[in-house]
């Protein structure tokens, strides 16, 4: 029989999984980004995570597939359920290509979080963000091809008063929600059926 968690430890829960929903949908957003033409890119305008904030998660994997299949994937907002069990529903307000400025809506671990794309950088560079339950998230992904496949890097911030409030137990939720989350993509990327 379960307990039901005290109350510090049930709001460090469901702000991880609405960092998990924020992640997601941040993503999703980059599903339709600008169009296949090469951007003209300046890494000064890249969108970054608040440097500054109480919760900071960082991680990298190394994908054994091509950049065009993981980033089909991890775009593909709508489809994140199909590989990411935490997510239980997807839809997009904006449609087409995401794009900076797209909207896409997500549930995950029983939270509705309203993602908006910040960057969209085809097949290089995805950011997305939002507040949610007093949570500000900014949430930035990276693709850069290499020999053996795609190495992922992710960075994600979160401010807020919740965060002051339980930072330790939100600092681990979002450093597992991450992991979770470029483990899922690579096992997806590497083992799914051909798109």
């Amino acid at each position: 029989m379960r307990t039901a968690p005290a109350p510090a430890a049930a709001t460090a829960f469901k702000a991880a999984a609405l960092a998990t929903v924020l992640v997601l949908a941040a993503t999703g957003s980059a599903y339709a980004v600008t169009d296949d033409r090469p951007a003209t890119h300046s890494p000064v305008d890249d969108v970054r995570i608040d440097r500054n904030a109480p919760v900071i998660t960082r991680t990298e994997i190394l994908i054994h597939a091509p950049l065009a299949t993981v980033w089909k994937i991890q775009t593909d907002v709508e489809k994140w359920p199909t590989w990411q069990p935490s997510v239980e529903a997807v839809t997009k307000d904006t449609p087409g290509r995401l794009r900076p400025g797209s909207v896409f809506r997500w549930s995950t671990e029983g939270l509705d979080i309203v993602s908006t794309v910040r960057q969209a950088d085809h097949g290089r560079r995805l950011a997305w963000g939002g507040p949610a339950q007093g949570i500000t998230a900014i949430h930035v992904w990276t693709f850069t091809p290499t020999r053996d496949g795609v190495l992922v890097r992710t960075e994600e911030s979160w401010t807020g008063a919740p965060v002051l409030a339980h930072q330790a137990a939100l600092q681990a939720a979002l450093d597992q929600s991450l992991h979770h989350w470029v483990t899922n993509l690579k096992h997806r990327a590497e083992t799914g059926p051909a798109e």
